[in-house]
Parts: structure tokens; sequence; C-alpha cells
């Protein structure tokens, strides 16, 4: 049997015998992440807070040693009202009595068994979801205490076999079970943005259909520095049973998963319209009746390039919804810009807008490379000065003349956008590289 003695406490508290709770440290729900791990160091002695209302402190014991033999420091709470209050970050570990009369407020939803029950529990388990939990029950209510694990607490005790030993052993193993709990959900919660994000890039970055075509196809596609996920770039390329090759390079703007999953919605709907025999105004027109409809809010819009290359690929149709134009090099002369005069405007920004359709020249042996702003809009050095399309055009001129190609030329591109700026590129950069004739 326990030895009953007075509370502990690490300061007097003028109220129902609380610990004083210091105005510098931050609410609970304040708290980062990182500031509950640090608390938790065991540099630092370990902090119990106990939430029961037994006036005259029935629940602890002489001496709690932590694993560095320091002791454990004690708070107490008589409700839930007073543990909010108390719970700040370096407190590790709570203790509730499951006999505590149940006064919170309700913060889920649960049925009226699980109310007369484990209502507290749920209670101080939304308070503190990066805390260690315990509860304390009478050895008959074995099942309830086994259904509180289930719930979410780290482990039980009974009460009439409660010592100090027993509890410090209880408090390390909670403590390390929670850590190990979090560590878990978020390595579960890493593979799961992995996978999402697979799915993102098959929707975003397709393979290309160039079945029975002669031309060459290269891309890359790097996120910008804010996103660990894709962004809303977007490219496609597809070769239609007349021989055409398509192919467009997009912008949702914005970088959220909403605008992610807009331009994945957008490449499917091109692709589609696409291989219906949709072109130039026509497609650029339905597009932005998809855009209309799915996008989150009003203020949403896109960027698209498309370009549709005749069967002898001598010559394309060019069409611009607000996107830079594209590049062109061939053999013997400094690569330029594609006529980009009398382009529409991005899709979403204008009701029942035109986009022409230009009919450009290639010639027979041609490189040309459609890119998103990502690329030209990085700073070069310390300064205001952006890239801009003047110096693209000047840094893929260099690398052709060091006789960069295919894969190799965007790679150089990117990596020397990226250097120029000075680290990751603050947008998303896309990059789609269409050759044909003699690499």
């Amino acid at each position: 049997m326990p030895v009953p003695v007075p509370r502990q406490r690490d300061t007097p508290a003028p109220e129902n015998g609380q610990a004083v709770l210091t105005a510098a440290a931050p609410p609970l729900a304040q708290a980062t992440p990182q500031a509950v791990s640090q608390a938790t160091s065991h540099t630092t002695p370990l902090t119990l807070l106990v939430i029961e209302d037994d006036p005259a402190g029935g629940l602890t014991v002489p001496e709690i040693l932590d694993t560095d033999g320091h002791r454990i420091r004690l708070r107490t709470a008589r409700n839930l009202t007073e543990a909010a209050r108390l719970l700040t970050p370096d407190v590790h570990c709570i203790l509730l009595d499951l006999a505590l009369p149940d006064t919170g407020p309700r913060t889920t939803t649960a049925t009226a068994t699980d109310v007369d029950q484990l209502a507290n529990l749920r209670q101080v388990l939304h308070l503190a979801p990066r805390h260690a939990v315990l509860v304390l029950t009478a050895e008959e209510d074995a099942e309830r205490a086994a259904e509180a694990v289930r719930v979410g607490a780290q482990d039980f005790l009974f009460r009439d076999e409660l010592d100090g030993r027993l509890l410090s052993r209880a408090i390390r193993y909670a403590v390390e079970r929670k850590r190990a709990d979090i560590a878990q959900y978020k390595l579960a919660e890493s593979k799961l943005r992995a996978q999402e994000n697979a799915r993102l890039e098959r929707g975003l970055l397709p393979n290309p259909l160039l079945e029975g075509s002669d031309l060459r196809f290269a891309a890359r596609y790097r996120p910008g520095r804010s996103r660990a996920l894709l962004g809303g770039d977007f490219y496609d390329t597809v070769r239609t049973p007349d021989g055409t090759v398509h192919a467009m390079i997009g912008d949702v703007c914005g970088h959220g998963p909403d605008e992610a999953a807009l331009g994945v919605e957008l490449r499917i709907a091109w692709r589609a319209l696409t291989l219906a025999g949709l072109c130039g105004d026509d497609l650029l027109a339905t597009l932005q009746q998809v855009l209309e409809v799915e996008r989150p809010c009003e203020e949403i819009f896109a960027t698209l390039c498309t370009v549709d290359i005749s069967p002898d690929g001598r010559r394309a149709g060019l069409c611009l919804a607000g996107h830079p134009a594209p590049l062109i090099s061939r053999p013997g002369r400094p690569a330029r810009l594609l006529p980009y005069e009398n382009s529409g405007p991005a899709l979403g920004l204008l009701p029942k807008a035109r986009w022409p359709r230009r009919q450009v020249e290639l010639g027979g042996t041609w490189n040309l490379m459609l890119y998103t702003d990502g690329l030209i809009e990085g700073r070069i050095g310390e300064g205001k000065e952006r890239l801009g399309q003047d110096g693209m055009v000047e840094m893929i001129n260099r690398h052709l003349d060091e006789g960069l190609r295919g894969e190799n030329l965007l790679e150089a591109s990117v990596t020397e956008a990226r250097r120029l700026n000075g680290g990751e590129l603050t947008d998303d950069v896309a990059v789609v590289l269409l050759s044909r004739g003699a690499s």
C-alpha cells in the first residue's frame, strides 16, 4: 500500500494548490513541436502534472526519481480547467485520475458510455497531444483502464499498487513511448507525403506519347525552395493519328496542393481534348471553362503555351496564354525566342477571351524549348536584377556553343539559373525540349 504524504510542489500557489505558472511560459496551444522536444530532453528534470481532486494529496509519494537521479517535479490540478493553465511545454507527463468528476467541455463526439467513462481522458488528449499520459484507476476497473490505453493513454496504473518506484518507472516508460509514437507518426506522415507527391508527379509530369515520331523529347522539373512537394507547373506531349506532335507547358498561379491538383486536371484535360482533335483557340477556350469550374477561387489563373508541329516537322502552330514564348535554336544560328506578339491572356482572367494561333517556320533541324517563368525570374547575384528572357537566351547560346544538347542542355541551364540566383529558385521550374535532326 502506498504511504500518503503531503503534496509536493515546485512553488506554492495562491489558488487550489496549483504550482504557479510563470508569465514567460507560452500556453500549450502555442507551443511548437521543437519547444516540446527540447522540454522533454533528459538534460533537465522531468515534470509530472497530476490531475485529481483528492484534497488529501493521496496520489503523491515521497521520492520519485528519473534515470539521472533527479527528483521528478510535481504539479497538481484538481480539474481540467486548472490543468489547461498548468500545461506548459516543460511538462513531460500527465497522470490523470479516471475517478475525476467530468466537468470539462466536450471536444469530441462520443457515445453516452464513452462520455461517462473517458470524457476527461479525451479532453486531456485534446489539450496535450504531444505529452505522455498515464491514467490511474481502481484495480477492479481494469477493463476501463485498458480502454483508456486504446483511446490514447500510454499506460495505466492501479491506485492500490501505486508507489514511488512504480510511478517513476511508469513515467519514464510513458515519456519514451510517447516519443516513439510521435517519431512513428512523423515517419508515416513522411511516407504518405511521398506517396501523394508521386501521384501528383505522375499527373503533372507524364511520359510523352510520341510513338512513330522522329522527334526527341527531354524534360526537367525542379520544385521551388519553399516547398518539398510539386507546385502548379505541368507539361505534356502527344502525337495524334495524323502525325502531328502537340506539346504544351503550363503554370497554375500559387504553390499549394489545390494548385497542383488543378494543374493535373488541366494537363489531363489538354491531352483528352488534343486526342479528340481540338487545337489552338478552341482548345484553350475549353480549357478555360475547365479552369473556371475546377479552381478553388476566382483569383486562380493559369498560363499556357501550346505548339502543334506538322507531320513533316518543318512548321508549327503556336498559341500563348499569358506564357513566355518558346525558344528555338538551329544549326549555325543563335537561339532566339519565337514570335510572341498578339498572344492571348492567361486562362481564367477574361471571360470569352481569344487566343490567336500563329504559324511559325521551324526548318529541317532544330531544338524547341518550352519553359515556365521560374527559369527566368531568378535573380542575378544579390541585386534586384533578374535573369529574364534575354539572359536565358544568352545562357542557352553559351551552352549550345559548348556542345550541350538534350538532357545535358536542360540540366546545365537549370543548374546555372540556380547558381546565378545564389541558391534554390523561389518558383518551380519546368522545361521541355523537343529536337529534330542531328543532335
